[in-house]
C-alpha cells in the first residue's frame, strides 16, 4: 500500500492532512486484487468484527438490483469504513497509544464507529450536530458512547471533535475509513456480473471515493476489463458537487436542508478527490425532496424500506433511466428515520 495526498505527497506518520498543501491523503493498493478480501488490508493484522455478512444483491428486472447495503451491523454502509478504520486502530493501538477516540458525525458513522470502538474496548466520544436525528442519537447512545452536542454548522461539530483530547477517529479524514469500503466494489464484483452503472448517494464522499478505489484496483489488477458509471446523487438542496460539475450555480450558506438528513454536508472536505472522480467518465445527479419522498414510498412499496437518504438513489434512477443494467446501493435502513 501506498498512503499519498491528492498531489502525490507521502503520508507521514499519522497525520490526516498534508504538511505540504493540506489536502487529505488516500490508500492506494499496490497488490492485485484477491478473493479473500481482508487480504486486500495488509495494513490491519487484528480485525476488530461484529459478524459482518456479504450484502445482498436483489435483482428487480433484467436492467435494474438493488445492493442492500443495510444489512450491516449498525444498518448502513458506514460499517465498511469502521470496520477497517477501528481495526487498523486496534492493531496500532500500543504504537498510536490509542484509548480515548472522538468522531463527529450527524449519526449513521457516529453509530458504526461507536459499536465497533465499542468492540475494541475504547472509550468513545461522538460530536453532533445540535439538531441531529433523535433516532440516530438513541442507536450512538447504545454503544455506550458519550454524545456532545454542537450549536452552529456542520463545520463547527468537525472542529470540536478534531480538537477535543484522544485520538480523531474521523470517518471523513483518515484515509482508512474511506479505504475500508473498497469491499463494496469487491462483493459486487464477486456476487454478480459488473454492471454498466452504480448508483451511490453522496455527502462527504467517504462512499464515492471508495467505491471508485475498489473499482480501479479490479480494473488495475486486470479482474474488469471497463469501469462501470458510478451515477453519484445529492438532494437540491445541499448538491454542491453536482452543482459544480454541471455548472451550475449553488450557494453553500443558502439555509437549506433537506429530508435525506445523512447528505448535508455542504462544504465537503473532499471536493477535490470527488470532482476527478466525476471527471473520469462518472456523473452526478440532483433530486428534489418530492422526488425523494416519493422514492422512499415506492421502494418500501416493493418491499424495501430505506432511509430518505438511500431512496435518492431510486429517485435519480427513475429521473436519468440510463442505458443498460443499473445497480443501486441502498446504504441504510429505514428504521433509521
Amino acid at each position: 500500500m501506498i498512503t499519498v495526498c491528492l498531489n502525490g505527497h507521502p503520508r507521514i506518520g499519522h497525520e490526516l492532512r498534508c504538511r505540504q498543501c493540506n489536502e487529505p491523503f488516500e490508500i492506494i493498493p499496490e497488490k492485485k486484487f484477491t478473493e479473500n478480501i481482508d487480504k486486500n488490508f495488509d495494513y490491519v493484522s487484528d480485525w476488530v468484527t461484529l459478524g459482518e455478512v456479504q450484502t445482498p444483491i436483489v435483482r428487480i428486472n433484467d436492467n435494474l438490483s438493488f445492493k442492500l447495503d443495510y444489512f450491516s451491523p449498525t444498518y448502513s454502509y458506514k460499517d465498511r469504513g469502521a470496520r477497517n478504520l477501528i481495526s487498523y486502530m486496534y492493531s496500532k493501538r500500543k504504537e498510536l497509544n490509542i484509548g480515548k477516540i472522538n468522531e463527529d458525525s450527524s449519526g449513521n458513522a457516529g453509530s458504526s464507529i461507536a459499536a465497533y470502538g465499542a468492540r475494541a474496548g475504547f472509550e468513545t466520544s461522538i460530536y453532533v450536530p445540535s439538531n441531529a436525528n433523535p433516532k440516530k442519537l438513541n442507536q450512538i447512545e447504545s454503544y455506550g458512547a458519550h454524545i456532545i452536542k454542537v450549536n452552529g454548522s456542520r463545520d463547527h461539530v468537525q472542529e470540536e471533535g478534531e480538537n477535543a483530547p484522544g485520538f480523531y477517529a474521523s470517518h471523513i479524514l483518515n484515509p482508512e475509513f474511506r479505504d475500508g469500503i473498497r469491499t463494496l466494489a469487491y462483493e459486487i464484483f464477486l456476487q454478480v456480473k459488473m454492471p454498466d452503472n452504480i448508483f451511490v448517494p453522496i455527502s462527504a464522499g467517504t462512499l464515492l471515493s471508495g467505491l471508485y478505489s475498489g473499482l480501479m484496483h479490479l480494473y488495475n489488477s486486470g479482474e474488469i476489463t471497463k469501469l462501470p458509471v458510478i451515477v453519484g446523487v445529492q438532494p437540491e438542496n445541499i448538491s454542491p458537487l453536482c452543482s459544480l460539475v454541471n455548472g451550475n450555480k449553488y450557494n453553500p450558506d443558502n439555509n437549506l436542508s433537506s429530508i435525506a438528513d445523512a447528505l448535508v454536508s455542504k462544504r465537503p472536505l473532499l471536493m477535490k478527490y470527488m470532482v476527478r472522480i466525476m471527471e473520469n467518465g462518472n456523473m452526478c445527479i440532483p433530486v428534489s425532496e418530492n422526488e425523494i419522498i416519493k422514492a422512499r414510498k415506492d421502494l418500501a412499496l416493493k418491499g424495501f424500506y430505506t432511509e430518505y437518504s438511500s431512496a435518492t438513489v431510486f429517485a435519480a434512477y427513475e429521473k436519468y433511466r440510463p442505458e443498460g443494467s443499473s445497480l443501486l446501493v441502498l446504504t441504510g435502513n429505514g428504521l433509521k428515520n
